[in-house]
C-alpha cells in the first residue's frame, strides 16, 4: 500500500513539474502581433520572371509530382487548377505509383499518370516540375525522379514544405531558398548550406524555386503564368482567383509559433470528445481551387475535418479536369454541418468566407490558427 502511495505522489510530482515546465515554455512564446511586408524592388521581380521564362517558344510541359499515400491538398491541386484554367501549358498530375492520391488533410484525387508512364511518353522531361509537401521527404522514387528532371533542364518549384523534398534531393545545396514557417528550422538543419531568404513569398536560385506556406502557391502560379504568357494573361488569371497582387512581398515575422497559436491548438486538441465532420458536396464542373482551399481550411481547426460526398462513388470531374473521388456515397448532408462552395465565388473569397465561418463556429483564435497554418496574410497583401 505504501509503495502505491509513494508511486502516486511521484507521478503527481512529475505531472506538476511537467506542467510547470510547460507553463514556462508557453510564457516564453511571443504574444504575436502584425508585421508589414517590405516592398520588392522592380529589378528583383524582373529577375524572377526571367528565371522562370520557358527555354523555348513551344507550349511548356508542367508536371506536378505526388506520393500516392500522402500529398498536401492545396499544394497538389491548386497549381494544377490555376495553370489549367490559364491554358498556357500542358499540366499533368503525376504519382509515384498506380492508383489514386490520398491528399492531406482532406480529399482524394486520380492523377493523370505515374512517373514511369510520364518518362516513357516524355523522354526530354518536363519544362517545370512542381513539388508539393509530402508525408515523407525522402521517398527514393521521388528524389531520383527530381534529380533526373533537374538534370534534363526542368525548373523545379518546391511549394510550401515541398522545399524539404527538393532539399532531400540535393537540389538546394548552396542555394537561396524559403519554405513554410513551421518547417524552416528543420529544412536548415537538414540542409545547412541553404541561404534562407526572409520576407519573400517565393525565392528563385538557378533552376530551383521555393515558396513559403500553402497559400503561396497562388501568387507563385500567377508569376509562372506571367513568365510564360505575359502580364495580361496573369492579370486575367488573378482576377479569376480574386487576387490583386501576386508579387513576392511577404511579412515573414508575422508567421511563427506564438502563445495564442499554442494555447488555441492545445485547447482544441484536448477537447477530443467534441469533433465535427463537415460535408462538402462534390459537383461536376466545380472550382477545384476553391474546393481545395475550403476543405483544407476546415480540416486544420483541430476541431473538425472536411469530408466529401456525392450520389455515387464515381470520380467527379472539376472545372479544369481534375477527378476528385468522394469520401462518402450520400445524397445530402445535414444542413448544420454542410459547407457550401458558391459557383460564382472566387477562390480567395471562398477562403475568406470559410475562415469567417470557422471564426463563427470556433472563435477568432481558431480562425487565426488556420490562417497561420495556411501562411495566409489576412490583409491587403493578398487581395
Amino acid at each position: 500500500m505504501r509503495k502505491r502511495v509513494v508511486a502516486a505522489w511521484a507521478l503527481l510530482g512529475i505531472a506538476i513539474l511537467g506542467a510547470g515546465g510547460f507553463g514556462l515554455w508557453l510564457a516564453s512564446l511571443p504574444a504575436g502581433g502584425g508585421a508589414s511586408a517590405p516592398p520588392v524592388p522592380e529589378a528583383e521581380t524582373a529577375a524572377m520572371l526571367e528565371t522562370l521564362r520557358p527555354a523555348s517558344a513551344e507550349r511548356p510541359l508542367i508536371a506536378v509530382i505526388g506520393l500516392n499515400d500522402a500529398t498536401e491538398t492545396t499544394d497538389y491541386l491548386i497549381p494544377t487548377g490555376i495553370l489549367r484554367r490559364a491554358d498556357i501549358a500542358d499540366v499533368l498530375m503525376l504519382a509515384t505509383g498506380p492508383g489514386s492520391v490520398q491528399l492531406y488533410p482532406a480529399l482524394k484525387v486520380e492523377p493523370d499518370a505515374t512517373i514511369a508512364a510520364f518518362d516513357a511518353a516524355h523522354l526530354d522531361g518536363a519544362d517545370y516540375v512542381i513539388v508539393p509537401a509530402m508525408s515523407r521527404d525522402d521517398d527514393p522514387a521521388v528524389l531520383a525522379w527530381l534529380q533526373q528532371q533537374s538534370a534534363k533542364g526542368a525548373i523545379i518549384i518546391g511549394v510550401c514544405a515541398g522545399a524539404k523534398v527538393v532539399g532531400a534531393a540535393g537540389l538546394l545545396d548552396g542555394k537561396r531558398a524559403t519554405t513554410h514557417w513551421y518547417y524552416l528550422r528543420q529544412l536548415l538543419q537538414r540542409n545547412p548550406t541553404i541561404d534562407y531568404v526572409a520576407d519573400r513569398r517565393f525565392v528563385a536560385d538557378g533552376n530551383v524555386v521555393t515558396t513559403t506556406g500553402i497559400t503561396a502557391s497562388m501568387p507563385m502560379m500567377l508569376t509562372l503564368i506571367e513568365a510564360i504568357a505575359g502580364r495580361q494573361k496573369a492579370s486575367a488569371a488573378a482576377r479569376d482567383l480574386g487576387l490583386e497582387y501576386w508579387d513576392t512581398r511577404h511579412a515573414s515575422s508575422a508567421f511563427r509559433f506564438t502563445r495564442p497559436f499554442a494555447t488555441t491548438v492545445l485547447a482544441n486538441t484536448l477537447a477530443f470528445w467534441n469533433r465535427d465532420e463537415f460535408g462538402i458536396a462534390l459537383e461536376p464542373g466545380m472550382d477545384e481551387v476553391s474546393l481545395a482551399l475550403v476543405a483544407d481550411a476546415w480540416s486544420r481547426t483541430y476541431r473538425s475535418h472536411a469530408t466529401t460526398f456525392a450520389a455515387s462513388m464515381a470520380p467527379v470531374v472539376t472545372a479544369n479536369g481534375l477527378s476528385i473521388l468522394p469520401d462518402r456515397n450520400m445524397q445530402d448532408w445535414p444542413a448544420a454541418d454542410k459547407v457550401s462552395i458558391s459557383s460564382g465565388q472566387s477562390p480567395a473569397a471562398a477562403l475568406d468566407q470559410g475562415l469567417a465561418a470557422i471564426a463563427d463556429r470556433y472563435g477568432e483564435g481558431t480562425k487565426n490558427v488556420v490562417a497561420m497554418q495556411l501562411e495566409y496574410p489576412q490583409s491587403d497583401a493578398m487581395h
